[in-house]
């Protein structure tokens, strides 16, 4: 297992192909979720949720940690740098309007993930020059969580990929309908939320999605 050890960043997310996402629920459902995505078989578990003050958000990341790591898998929280490392998350993913990577990186050492977003080939090389362990890029597909961003597409993805060495997940719209298209392009990672948290079977969408992804 990777958490608190940088001794290989390179390799940490090698062979992570699902990154699953929460939605803006409550912390029950939440949990709920990020057990049944566990069992089938995502690799990577970021807490984003918008809506809950930052003590709840805490207590809920405290509870999730322990969930994700049994699972061997790798547990990230947005935005907030300060609750990722009360919580011993493995790794905190940073907006634009966050905290910068190199300063997280100051505060957070080498012991730890930090991600960040990157829509073409330049923000993309900037971020990985300026410390990012990985990117997530997209919308891949549209997405009503952002429906201001314009969609690269599957193509889009697939230049950001090419233009980094560190892994990178396509985000925005991804369902196991349509993550064909990106294999397609050669793309095969993905962040997923609705396409996961909106299934009435949560494990099992996640399996479909794994299968499409390695297909």
């Amino acid at each position: 297992m990777w958490w608190g050890v940088r001794c290989n960043l390179a390799t940490v997310l090698d062979g992570v192909r699902l990154y699953a996402i929460t939605p803006d629920e409550d912390p029950d459902r939440i949990a709920d979720l990020v057990g049944a995505v566990l069992e089938g078989g995502a690799g990577c578990v970021q807490l984003r949720q918008k809506l809950l003050g930052r003590a709840e958000l805490l207590d809920l990341a405290k509870r999730l940690a322990p969930m994700v790591r049994t699972a061997g898998a790798a547990f990230i929280v947005n935005d907030h740098l300060d609750i990722a490392l009360l919580a011993a998350a493995d790794g905190v993913h940073l907006g634009p309007d966050d905290l910068s990577i190199e300063a997280a990186r100051r505060v957070a050492g080498e012991g730890f993930l930090i991600g960040a977003s990157a829509s073409t080939p330049e923000a993309a090389r900037r971020a990985v020059a300026e410390g990012a362990d990985y990117l997530g890029s997209g919308p891949a597909f549209e997405t009503p969580l952002k429906p201001e961003k314009e969609v690269i597409g599957p193509a889009g993805v697939a230049a950001v990929s090419a233009a980094v060495e560190v892994p990178v997940f396509a985000v925005g719209g991804v369902t196991a309908g349509n993550a064909g298209e990106l294999v397609a392009a050669g793309v095969r990672r993905a962040c997923v939320i609705r396409g996961l948290a909106g299934s009435p079977d949560p494990a099992q969408a996640a399996r479909d999605l794994l299968r499409v992804l390695a297909s």
